[in-house]
């Protein structure tokens, strides 16, 4: 993630916020999209930790056919459909039977101008549909840029004033990882998979782990590793201490439907 921080934040046109209804109005953003939904699991437990709602075309189409589409003029309402789209799918497919088990949606922060404002629609959906706040995590890619390191910091702040989870998804994949953790420490970090491929036959990312989960354990952080495929790699993280896992070995994500483990 590149953080470019700056004395405040400014943006290219006014906004206003968006209701539930209308974010569920695919005729409002001009295409429409569903969401496939995949296992993060607390491997000691055998237990689903989370479920991490992705973006995916109506006819099953990857994300990057739908993330084609999004350009500054439907950002902001893209990013709100996804959070309100997200709740509904996942009520209706039945997490909230799952004790404890958390939503998981990505955001884009770069569309929320102010949180404050920009979090109503998704207040409104887990009134709408029953959804405890407490029970929805967002995260947000490293891969994302951030034109303001405070901007960001200060969205965490409101999302953890409403009781939501954060995190920061990919961690590793870019070139500051640390410099952002510096900034502000969400509630979870999720491991890029280049540090989890393959690690149970790699001394150096073993190491690279290892540190990652001493600092995070220091400051209160759960981890969650990513792209996990073999039980080799699922083993190698338990040692170093991750419980909570997400990737083909366990799961594929799955419009739906929410596979148990």
């Amino acid at each position: 993630m590149q953080i470019q921080t700056e004395n405040r934040t400014t943006f290219p046109r006014p906004f206003r916020a968006l209701g539930c209804a209308e974010c569920r109005n695919a005729k409002v953003l001009g295409f429409d999209f569903t969401m496939a939904f995949q296992l993060i699991l607390d491997v000691p437990q055998q237990r689903p930790f989370a479920y991490e709602a992705l973006v995916r075309g109506t006819r099953g189409e990857g994300a990057r056919e739908v993330l084609e589409r999004v350009n500054e003029n439907n950002r902001y309402r893209f990013d709100q459909a996804c959070r309100v789209k997200a709740i509904e799918q996942a009520t209706q497919l039945g997490l909230l039977d799952i004790p404890d088990c958390l939503l998981s949606i990505n955001f884009l922060p770069n569309a929320v101008y102010r949180a404050e404002t920009c979090i109503r629609a998704t207040l409104e959906a887990a009134t709408r549909f029953g959804f405890p706040q407490e029970r929805v995590m967002f995260e947000v890619t490293e891969g994302e840029q951030i034109h303001d390191a405070d901007h960001l910091k200060r969205i965490f702040a409101e999302y953890n004033k409403q009781g939501f989870t954060t995190a920061i998804d990919d961690f590793g994949a870019g070139y500051s990882g640390l410099n952002l953790l510096a900034e502000f420490q969400p509630d979870i970090l999720k491991l890029d998979m280049a540090l989890t491929r393959g690690i149970d036959r790699d001394a150096v990312r073993q190491a690279i782990v290892a540190g990652i989960v001493l600092v995070a354990q220091r400051l209160g952080i759960r981890i969650v590793a990513e792209g996990i495929e073999t039980a080799g790699e699922r083993d190698a993280l338990l040692d170093l201490g991750v419980r909570y896992m997400q990737g083909y070995f366990f799961a594929r994500p799955q419009i739906d439907r929410l596979c148990l483990p």
